[in-house]
This record gives structure tokens, C-alpha cells and sequence, in this order.
């Protein structure tokens, strides 16, 4: 039996509706899977992931299961946008092209997303900020003024360790002193033995050294200009124009008394001044010492 030409035109035409209908099976078992981890490797479970086809627009929405795996399926070939995210973990963004009839495997690692930095809130009366705050230049301020001077401050802090010294010397020289003073009474006199005045004489003398030093470091201190003497300095150095004096003088004059004493002969002339300048020494170092040690 021979076949018309109409049966074989409806024969061609079923088997092209049956051919690309077995194609669009055949494309719409197209799968799209992979885990989802962390940027360490572990696997993140229920997890959002999403394919949307770059050509339709269409989106798909899936979770990862406990092993982190996602499956989806019924893709046709095309470019997808893959995403997924994980609150607490991170999120990450992908792109895919699947071919036709071919599954694909895509693994989604997610990464910590950084929030943005708040903008600072523009205060009514905060400056702006490409504005720089006034310098002390621009309230009047010199530079001299405002910048250190390496030079002056060595000096400063050398004068003060040198007046330190000078202040813990006074002090020291204060007991020797005393003595002599002390050593004096049993110094005079007619009967008096020789070993009374070998003492005085040996007091006086320490005292002289140890002033001496004492007057050494605050002679030797530097000056720094400019700076103002107040009331207990300037008491002290004006005590120091007696007892300095009186400590060249007081010396002089013992040693013209020692020599009339071990003659036999009587104090005399200005051998007897000996004792008024050793008080009136003993007196201003007293008080230049007070004034730099109690406030007042």
C-alpha cells in the first residue's frame, strides 16, 4: 500500500513535534549542585542559595543540607547568577554556564562581608573637616614661644641637679658647724688646754671645706635668662653676701686668736672679732638654709 502524499507530510510533522519534545526533556534535567563552606573548608548547612538565569530573569531558591549539600534542578543551558549566604557567616556571589545536557558541579564558598564605616555626623558646631584647628601661631603665639629649645633645657636640668647638690651640701655642712660653734665656748680663756682649740680648729677648718663645695655647685650653676627670682631665693643669695664673706673671714681671724692663745698672750686687736663674724656668719647660713627649707 503505497502512502500519500498527505500521510507522510503528518508523518514529518510528528516526528519533529516528538524529536524537540524529547530535546526539552532531555534539557530540562539539567542539575546544578556543590557544598557550601566557609573560608575555613567546613560545610555550612541551611544555607540560601539562589540561581537566576541571566537570559529570563527567573530565580530559584534552595537550602544546603546538614552536609552542606544543595541540589537544583529542572535548569535549561544558559548563564545563571549564583549566589547564597549565611547569616553570621558571610555571602558570596558566582556565575555559571551550564551546557546542554550536562549537569554542573559548583562549590559556593562563603566570606565575611564588612559592614561600611558610619559616616560621622555633621555636629551644628563641629568644624568641617577639611578645615585644620587654629595653631598657636594664630593666637598670637611666636614660635620661639611655642617650639622647646633642646639647648635651654640641658641647662635647666643641669642647674637643677647642681642647686640639688648645693642644697644637700648646706645641709651637710650644718652639723660641722654647730660643733664649732659649740667648741667655741671651751675655746677661750687662760686655762683652757691646747686640745680644746685644736678641736675648734679642726671643726672650722671641715666646715670651711664642706662650704666650700657647697658654695662651688650653686656659683657653678648655669643661668638661664629671663628667669625670676622670687621671695626664698631671693632672701637666700642675699644671706649668702654675709655668710659668704664671713666664711673667708671668720678662718682668718681664728687663726690670728690660735696664734695668741698658744703664745700665752690675751685675744687682742682684731683677733677679737673672731667670735661676733663666726656668729654673725653661723646666723645668715643658718637662715639662707631655713628659707630653702620651709615654706613661707
Amino acid at each position: 500500500m503505497r502512502a500519500t502524499p498527505s500521510k507522510l507530510i503528518c508523518a514529518t510533522v510528528l516526528i519533529a513535534i516528538l524529536t524537540s519534545t524529547l530535546l526539552y526533556a532531555q534539557d530540562s534535567t539539567i542539575t546544578l549542585s556543590g557544598t557550601v563552606t566557609d573560608s575555613s573548608g567546613k560545610v555550612i548547612s541551611n544555607a540560601k542559595v539562589t540561581v537566576k538565569s541571566a537570559a529570563t530573569g527567573q530565580t530559584v531558591e534552595t537550602q544546603s543540607d546538614a552536609d552542606g549539600h544543595y541540589v537544583v534542578s529542572n535548569l535549561s543551558a544558559g548563564d545563571y547568577d549564583v549566589t547564597a549566604s549565611a547569616e553570621g557567616i558571610g555571602s558570596v556571589a558566582a556565575k555559571a554556564t551550564i551546557a546542554a545536557g550536562t549537569p554542573l558541579t559548583l562549590t559556593l564558598t562563603l566570606t565575611q562581608v564588612q559592614a561600611p564605616e558610619a559616616p560621622a555626623e555633621n555636629l551644628p558646631n563641629a568644624p568641617a573637616p577639611n578645615k585644620t584647628e587654629p595653631s598657636l601661631e594664630d593666637l598670637g603665639f611666636t614660635k620661639s614661644e611655642t617650639q622647646a629649645n633642646a639647648q635651654e633645657q640641658a641647662l635647666l636640668d643641669k642647674r637643677t641637679r647642681m642647686l640639688k647638690i648645693h642644697q644637700r651640701m648646706g645641709l651637710i655642712t650644718a652639723a660641722p658647724l654647730i660643733a664649732t660653734v659649740i667648741t667655741s665656748l671651751g675655746a677661750g680663756g687662760k686655762n683652757e688646754s691646747s686640745a680644746s682649740r685644736d678641736l675648734h680648729v679642726a671643726l672650722g677648718a671641715l666646715t670651711g671645706d664642706l662650704y666650700g663645695i657647697t658654695a662651688y655647685y650653686a656659683i657653678r650653676a648655669p643661668r638661664i635668662k629671663g628667669t625670676p627670682k622670687k621671695g626664698p631665693i631671693r632672701f637666700h643669695e642675699a644671706m649668702a653676701w654675709i655668710h659668704g664673706p664671713g666664711m673667708i673671714l671668720t678662718p682668718i681671724l681664728g687663726a690670728i686668736a690660735f696664734n695668741q692663745k698658744n703664745n700665752g698672750e690675751k685675744v687682742h686687736g682684731i683677733a677679737q672679732a673672731h667670735g661676733p663674724v663666726a656668729i654673725v656668719t653661723a646666723g645668715a647660713f643658718g637662715a639662707a638654709l631655713l628659707s630653702v627649707s620651709l615654706k613661707f
